[in-house]
């Protein structure tokens, strides 16, 4: 285990300084982040990212460095521009399977120099505490940590230009613990809905397909919540969580039937607020999963489960938002169905 201890840590000044130790920390392979002074706004930062990006880096502060490093059973590496050169110390320090690694935020105490096992230097100038370690640590796991797989909710893709990032939905429905039914209806209702969005690009119509794959996967998210109405509003704090876009988050939060007004959201215990499906990406979302319980439905079947469920007023709406669909599709939606069956 490689854990670093942030010696001097202080709040008004070192914020973002100690944030980006943390960061280095857990990127270039060490197993978690120890801060001496009291700090819940970094360890929310850094929980966060490790929530999103993946991996099983910890993060604690307020931990004060006598009694950890007491109680500490490993070995211990201050790093400072006074150690020893790296290059001469780092094999034999491979050698060990627990190792703290102290870098401090201001000037540390000279205890810190007997105590530590190894005083160690990547350079023998004066230079950045962020730098030095992401440089051990390099040296440290022999550059390993650049195969590493976070397995995370977000990965970024490396590209040449631009910026890519590749969002693990499934992930999130089971790390947000929704249930082995809820998330195979996820995957149905995307089958459906990417189907139709198919269709409808083919006439010509511009269809953002991955908006659909997100909202399709995440819309019943909120169900790890509830599985009464408001899980449309947990769906989307959900969302908002992960830092997903806004037109994935409207996806979410539009979903439910064919729409729901401002008035019958204030019936269903819902804010006021307008819950009708107004782009393509919301449309084809809501009616693939008006079309999807246990399996796929036509639109009579579903005609009939509204009637009985939700009344005429929904009931309608479920038809013209079939209607609207199937004419962009030049096709009926039905037949988007039988092809899937």
């Amino acid at each position: 285990m490689i854990v670093v201890y942030r010696y001097g840590h202080r709040i008004a000044r070192d914020k973002r300084i100690t944030t980006h130790v943390a960061l280095t920390a857990r990127a270039f392979g060490a197993d978690g982040i120890v801060i001496d002074e009291k700090d819940e706004r970094i360890e929310e930062n850094i929980r966060k990212v490790v929530e999103r990006f993946g991996g099983d880096f910890f993060i604690k502060s307020g931990i004060q460095w006598k009694q950890y490093i007491k109680e500490w059973r490993g070995k211990i590496v201050h790093l400072t521009m006074y150690g020893e050169k790296v290059k001469d110390v780092i094999d034999e320090m491979r050698k060990y399977k627990d190792i703290l690694v102290i870098v401090g935020a201001e000037k540390v105490p000279s205890e810190f120099y007997e105590i530590a096992d190894y005083n160690v230097a990547i350079g023998n100038q004066p230079h950045s505490e962020v730098s030095a370690l992401a440089i051990f640590l390099h040296m440290l796991t022999q550059g390993k940590w650049m195969e590493k797989e976070f397995d995370g909710v977000l990965k970024i893709i490396p590209c040449r230009k631009g910026k890519m990032l590749k969002c693990n939905y499934i992930k999130i429905l089971e790390k947000e613990g929704c249930s082995a039914e809820v998330i195979e209806h996820c995957k149905k209702v995307n089958r459906l809905a990417m189907k139709i969005a198919e269709k409808i690009a083919e006439q010509g119509v511009k269809v953002d397909t991955q908006a659909v794959e997100a909202g399709s996967l995440l819309h019943d998210v909120g169900r790890a919540k509830t599985h009464g109405i408001m899980h449309i509003i947990e769906g989307v704090k959900i969302a908002k969580k992960y830092g997903l876009p806004a037109k994935i988050i409207s996806i979410i939060e539009r979903h439910a039937g064919a729409g729901i007004d401002e008035d019958e959201a204030i019936k269903l215990g819902l804010p006021k607020k307008n819950y009708t499906p107004e782009s393509i990406e919301e449309m084809i979302v809501a009616h693939a999963d008006n079309l999807t319980g246990n399996g796929y439905r036509k639109l009579e079947d579903a005609i009939r489960e509204f009637k009985r469920k939700a009344g005429e007023k929904a009931t309608k709406k479920l038809i013209e938002l079939h209607k609207k669909l199937s004419e962009m599709a030049g096709i009926d939606i039905d037949m988007v169905i039988e092809e899937l069956k």
